[in-house]
């Protein structure tokens, strides 16, 4: 059917050199409205007959898996039609943003060459969810087109499914056409589905007739693909739902999904045969001529045209997060922007163009679609960059691709081996290469470049399994190979359906995992975060028809993201469309933590030194662990300052901003890299804060620069709070932070008032007067316990009470000698009083030995003129042997040991007697 537009439908492709014709008779006294009225006029319309305008949604389908890239109003809308999804309003209206330019709907060949082919066109539709049906969706789309917008009555004529007779009904009583004008088609291009299976529908297709000057028959007729009949709109009824058996049955909720391509309405009310002529398009061809200085109608219009198209479709990619790569999306992306550049070449241009393009783009339509002015300095850098390195290879290709057609007979098609060549050296796309020998009358061999492609996969992997990677990796890799990588499209959204394209037990693939086991789930997007550059992996649900299964972690192997799961009700089956869902409070915990490791880097530079660099880090939900380079503890005001300069910054409430650049670009603007992270080509560029005439950052304000590929907070104020719970050694010449933020920084602040409450409440005090209080008694206590030690010393010399083993001098071998057990007495407290005894001896040898609570000090000391016959290590180590301990040791005059059983007291003397004895 025509449903799917190429500007917004498929409808008719005219040549460029089709005359103007068809101009609208109604309302000409009316100045001709541009394609931002129109886009306000549809909306506003659908508004005041009780529809909500809704947001148009990313270009990155978060709910159908199987779309590339959004290519209808429909597909944000697509659970809401099945009944899957309820909202707070019953119908909408909007002017969505789509892509077609991969996949089933790949108009990209065509950009440029045709009247109507766009890969980025704006699709205006209503919608009703089980509300108004075709006795209303017919006369709104006929009062709009003739009233509000004017256009001929008689220029109109629909098509309407065959069997449809209730369509054809209304269209004849409420717009009065002729039978003649309602064309009955008994194909699908009159029938809408959703699928195989599933909710399906008859059609009416409005058409606009262009007058007889224009070649062509009406729908339907054998001269149909002319450009005189050109479709507009296109009304679908969902009203049935389709079984696998052929059969069908009335829905429960019938509903309407229109679609009508805002270029194709546009150039109709402008009066235009032409989409690339409408006042939007005009000023992106005219930006175009004026950056290359070529004449906007000149020999290189076509060029022209390409570029405008393209600017759009890179840029809202971008402004929706996809990024240039060579993979998924952003090998799309990386090929859009490609065509547009060797375009630019083609006009001239020495110098990239496109990024000089996009304030263009952002005036004519940054109003209506506000996140293409957020976006703007980040794509302009990625154009600038993607088109700086792609024209440092494009002679060259280009001169290659001319020697080898130099080569060949007239005629021939390029050796699959050649264009393989162009593609893994020079980065031309195959279809870049297809579309410069296009303008040559040439072709490719394109089973050629397959096999080609085929071989090269076969090395990369037998080099890859040599590599050193865990030996249970190479399923990874097969699943790569085979389904393709994951891509990730968690820096946008943390809930997404994706596709099961594989799902892993015990190291090998299996078809579907049951309630209680563990599996390895592998999908084609995704919105969890896989664990990297110090982020630990996202945890939630996954959800299928038949059941649901927690993700416990994720990892990253060769570009696929590994799900771990158990499933936790019914079963999970490969190739199963499935409702992910990240554990929000998690990951926002997480993004956190995140960020604040970056204010921290900075504030630890400024702190200690530019030295200071990442040696590794944890971002966690629970706490966040930064090490970096520095020889010395932190003092306790250098881990004040840099808390307190962290939480100025959280504080300071300033945006996260994230630009792609190259690796060499991002270090000249002063970015540091972070510990054990793996770079590309381009790399994202993470910055926050803001410090005025600092010098830092490319504006000479920028706080924190890094290369960074997690996620992150969207203000710094998100972070909440920063408590740092002290610094200490990792490794040689590594220190480490360990810090708290958000609700677990909140939980210990509490935590700790809480202590301190208490602990006042216990002394008396207000909260502010502890620290003094304690102080105080701290002081008390010392100087308590210095007393107490004093009296001690005093009564163990007297020999009082403590002596247990009697204080008398003997005399052995001519050596003076005193033994005592003491209590009360401390282990410490035994070298003072062996000093004490050796002062009164003036020649001799002590003994002391001290009951502490299960455990025995000893301690012994000679005088100096009795250490050549007598040590003192032998005297404590003979005690200590007897007394149940071990060895003992320290100088010949003064040695300290332990033993266990102080009821052995006498024979340790006993045994220090015997030492002296001898």
């Amino acid at each position: 059917m025509r449903r799917a537009f190429s500007c917004g439908g498929h409808g008719k492709t005219a040549q460029l050199n089709h005359p103007d014709a068809g101009q609208i008779t109604a309302r000409k006294e009316m100045p001709m409205p541009t394609l931002n009225e129109i886009r306000s006029t549809f909306l506003n319309f659908f508004e005041r007959n009780d529809h909500r305008i809704v947001d148009s949604s990313p270009l990155v389908p978060r709910n159908d898996p199987t779309l590339m890239f959004t290519n209808s109003g429909m597909v944000q809308f697509k659970n809401c039609f099945t009944g899957v999804e309820h909202r707070d309003y019953t119908r909408a209206t909007t002017s969505q943003k789509c892509v077609r330019a991969g996949g089933k709907h790949n108009d990209l060949d065509n950009v440029g060459y045709t009247a109507r082919h766009h890969t980025f066109f704006e699709m205006l539709g209503n919608f009703s969810f089980g509300d108004y049906f075709k006795e209303q969706a017919i006369p709104y789309a006929w009062d709009l087109l003739t009233k509000d917008f004017g256009i001929d009555k008689s220029k109109l004529l629909v098509t309407v499914y065959h069997t449809d007779d209730e369509a054809a009904s209304i269209w004849k009583k409420y717009a009065g056409l002729s039978d003649d004008r309602i064309i009955r088609i008994a194909t699908d291009d009159n029938f809408w589905s959703m699928g195989a299976t599933g909710p399906c529908g008859p059609c009416t297709e409005i058409f606009y007739d262009h007058g007889p000057d224009i070649w062509g028959g009406p729908p339907g007729s054998a001269e149909e693909d002319g450009d005189r009949f050109i479709e507009i709109w296109n009304l679908v009824f969902m009203q049935n739902e389709r079984f696998e058996d052929g059969t069908q049955r009335d829905l429960d909720m019938q509903s309407i999904d229109t679609g009508m391509g805002l270029e194709r309405i546009g150039a109709l009310l402008q009066g235009k045969h032409d989409n690339y002529d409408t006042d939007l398009m005009r000023a992106l061809i005219e930006a175009s001529a004026h950056a290359t200085s070529q004449d906007p109608d000149g020999p290189g219009n076509v060029h022209h045209r390409v570029i405008a198209d393209h600017l759009r479709s890179t840029s809202f990619l971008m402004a929706d997060g996809v990024m240039p790569s060579n993979e998924g999306r952003g090998y799309v992306l990386r090929r859009i922007m490609r065509r547009a550049m060797r375009h630019a070449h083609l006009l001239g241009a020495k110098d990239p163009v496109m990024h000089r393009l996009v304030p263009a783009l952002v005036a004519q339509m940054g109003q209506a679609y506000p996140e293409l002015g957020r976006a703007q300095s980040m794509i302009e850098e990625t154009l600038r960059l993607e088109e700086t390195r792609f024209k440092q290879t494009l002679d060259r290709g280009l001169r290659l691709l001319d020697d080898e057609l130099g080569d060949l007979p007239e005629g021939a098609a390029l050796p699959g081996e050649t264009a393989f060549k162009l593609y893994d050296t020079f980065g031309f796309p195959l279809d870049l290469t297809q579309d410069a020998l296009r303008e040559k009358g040439r072709s490719v061999d394109t089973e050629g470049f397959d096999a080609a492609m085929a071989e090269q996969k076969a090395k990369a992997r037998a080099a890859w399994s040599g590599s050193g990677e865990a030996a249970d990796a190479a399923v990874w890799f097969d699943i790569a190979e085979d389904k393709g990588t994951t891509d990730f499209l968690g820096y946008d959204t943390e809930i997404a359906e994706g596709q099961i394209t594989a799902l892993v037990a015990s190291g090998a693939p299996v078809a579907v995992a049951k309630t209680g086991e563990t599996v390895q789930i592998v999908l084609n997007q995704t919105p969890f975060y896989a664990e990297s550059g110090g982020q630990v992996g996202d945890q939630g649900l996954l959800k299928t028809e038949t059941g649901t299964a927690r993700i416990t972690d994720t990892k990253k192997v060769a570009g696929v993201f590994i799900h771990f799961a158990e499933v936790t009700e019914g079963e999970v089956t490969s190739g199963q469309a499935a409702q992910l869902a990240v554990d929000h409070a998690r990951r926002s915990a997480i993004r956190a933590n995140h960020s604040a490791t970056h204010l921290l880097h900075e504030a630890l530079r400024e702190a200690l030194g530019d030295h200071v660099a990442q040696r590794g880090s944890l971002n966690a939900e629970d706490r966040l662990r930064f090490d970096f380079s520095h020889t010395k503890p932190l003092s306790d005001d250098e881990l004040a300052k840099v808390e307190a300069d962290v939480n100025a910054y959280i504080r300071q409430n300033s945006a996260v901003e994230t630009r792609i650049m190259s690796p060499d670009d991002a270090r000249g603007l002063g970015a540091q890299a972070l510990f054990g992270e793996k770079y590309g080509d381009e790399v994202r560029v993470v910055s926050m804060g803001f410090e005025e005439g600092s010098g830092r950052g490319p504006d000479g304000q920028t706080y924190s620069i890094e290369l960074c590929g997690g996620t992150h907070v969207r203000q710094t104020g998100d972070i909440g709070v920063f408590v740092a719970l002290g610094d200490s050694a990792s490794s040689a010449g590594v220190r480490r932070i360990e810090a708290l933020t958000g609700a677990a920084a909140f939980d210990y602040l509490s935590g700790q008032s809480a202590r301190l409450s208490s602990i006042a409440q216990d002394l008396k005090a207000r909260p502010d007067e502890v620290v003094e209080r304690v102080k105080s008694l701290m002081d008390e206590r010392r100087a308590l316990s210095n007393e107490v030690a004093q009296l001690r010393r005093e009564l163990a010399m007297a020999g009082g009470p403590g002596d247990g083993g009697g204080s008398e001098v003997r005399e052995i071998n001519g050596v003076k000698f005193i033994a005592q057990v003491l209590s009360g007495v401390q282990g410490k407290d035994l070298p003072p009083l062996i000093d004490e005894h050796k002062a009164r001896l003036g020649s001799g040898a002590v003994l002391l030995m001290a009951d502490t609570g299960g455990k025995v000090a000893v301690a012994a000391g000679v005088t100096d003129d009795l250490t050549t016959r007598v040590s003192a290590v032998d005297l404590v180590r003979a005690a200590v042997a007897e007394m149940g301990g071990k060895g003992g040791g320290g100088r010949p005059d003064m040695a300290q040991g332990g033993g266990s059983d102080i009821s052995q007291s006498e024979a340790a003397i006993k045994a220090a007697e015997g030492v002296i004895s001898t």
